[in-house]
């Protein structure tokens, strides 16, 4: 069964199918099945009254998946409700362009619930991982949070391990021929301005920059990767708004992420060409020939606390690539054909 709390059901009605129960019940009276999907029309809500909202929905829908109905717009970072637990967002552009909810759509919410509750699920033509954690298994452990100093305090030629992050930029036909080199020049500074934003509070470094992607450093410290995974994942999801209203870039394009992790020699950004490193190449590799536009690849020799729980269920096994398990995250499906 499909649940709607919402006080506008006349205006919903031709979006779910018709066994639908539309009801302006307290949520928290309501006691869905493992099979029952649950949505909340957020429409007139105002911010304290959304956090609740929230809340609530984790409490009454706990083991059954539920989404959110947003036909305003009001929540601006659609990412962060997946990580409240959400399985689906409809916002305004599928609510004003979509025919209606249809039954893929439906058995994709339910498995999204699955994989978060710990059932194992398959995503494309990956091969399935549990959501329960643990896929990493590489054995490699964190050195203590006093091993990294600050950037400030690093010196040169030091040795230490560190994330790297690869970051880019890319669309379905390469940019470079479409937009030209003086216009893509500008896209990818506002890109490098984006990146810059949205991993400031990661303490990640702008470290590398060919002009047409970059390389990211992270302190080797769990909390730095967790906020990094989830920046990306918020750019992935936003990426047709920061595409158009950030970069200024009107054709379709979505952002590639990769993450590797191990040993570099330090050398501060801008004199970096002479930076020897396996690490350095495996991840610009791993970048540059397995990654896809609107994921992240991770890759197996990540240490084990790097991902964590809350973050598990977004990735699919793919293989292995030059000897490392690696993993994407799932695909998110867009409102209207973005990419």
């Amino acid at each position: 069964m499909i649940f709607v709390f919402t006080k506008k059901a006349a205006s919903l009605k031709t979006v779910f199918p018709k066994n639908t129960e539309f009801t302006s019940l307290a949520l928290s009276k309501h006691s869905p099945s493992t099979s029952d999907i649950t949505y909340i029309d957020i429409s007139g809500l105002t911010s304290a009254e959304i956090k609740k909202t929230l809340i609530q929905a984790k409490k009454s829908c706990n083991n059954s998946p539920w989404g959110i109905i947003d036909p305003k717009g009001s929540v601006k970072d659609c990412a962060s409700l997946f990580f409240e637990g959400a399985s689906d967002y409809l916002g305004p552009a599928f609510l004003k362009g979509s025919k209606g909810i249809d039954v893929k759509r439906l058995k994709e919410t339910l498995q999204w619930r699955r994989a978060l509750a710990g059932t194992t699920v398959s995503s494309d033509d990956d091969k399935s991982v549990s959501a329960a954690g643990g896929f990493l298994n590489s054995g490699v452990k964190l050195p203590p949070a006093s091993t990294f100093p600050g950037w400030k305090k690093m010196q040169a030629g030091k040795s230490m391990p560190f994330y790297l992050l690869f970051c880019s930029l890319q669309g379905k036909t390469a940019l470079e021929s479409r937009l030209g080199e003086k216009v893509l020049a500008q896209i990818h500074k506002r890109f490098i301005s984006l990146l810059v934003s949205n991993f400031k509070g990661s303490e990640g470094l702008l470290w590398m920059d060919s002009g047409k992607d970059c390389l990211i450093l992270l302190p080797p410290r769990a909390k730095s990767v967790e906020i990094s995974i989830k920046a990306c994942m918020k750019m992935i999801v936003g990426a047709p708004l920061y595409v158009l209203e950030t970069l200024g870039l009107s054709i379709p394009a979505n952002f590639v992420f990769a993450l590797h992790y191990g040993t570099i020699s330090y050398k501060p950004p801008g004199r970096t060409g002479t930076v020897v490193s396996d690490a350095v190449y495996s991840i610009f590799h791993l970048g540059a020939k397995k990654s896809e536009p609107g994921r992240l690849t991770i890759s197996g020799a990540l240490p084990d606390v790097s991902i964590p729980k809350s973050c598990q269920d977004l990735f699919a096994s793919h293989g292995e690539y030059e000897g490392r398990k690696i993993w994407h995250t799932k695909k998110f499906n867009y409102a209207k054909a973005w990419f």
